[in-house]
């Protein structure tokens, strides 16, 4: 009778621990850029496009453009990119255009986080 209640103890555990950990939610993955001018002001309305290159071919693994918002941020969201157990998200480059001022740079998109860089537009 004992060792029912033991293997019953083991089972409902076991159980329970699976449960836990299977239903996890996923957070979200976020990326933010901030774009400055050569003062650190803020941009608004800089095209800013974010893009991957495949490291075997010369095709665009990952593509996006918007526009920086009044304080100077364009906001990408990597949700439908990511999914849970996934090592990581991307490494992805960064153009940015208003105008005649060009800026580049690169950010490394982390799980479930908001990963954040700033270019300066010159």
């Amino acid at each position: 009778m004992k060792t029912n209640k033991y293997i019953f103890i083991g089972l409902f555990s076991l159980f329970a621990f699976t449960m836990l950990f299977a239903c996890r939610t996923k957070g979200e993955t976020i990326a933010k850029i901030q774009i400055r001018d050569a003062n650190g002001d803020p941009v608004s309305a800089a095209q800013v496009v974010l893009y991957g290159q495949s490291t075997t071919s010369q095709a665009s693994v990952f593509f996006d453009t918007t526009s920086s918002n009044a304080v100077g941020e364009a906001i990408f969201n990597f949700d439908n990119e990511y999914q849970l157990g996934q090592a990581g998200v991307a490494v992805l480059n960064i153009d940015v255009q208003k105008g005649t001022a060009s800026g580049s740079g690169i950010i490394k998109i982390e799980p479930e986080a908001i990963s954040e860089e700033t270019v300066f537009v010159q």
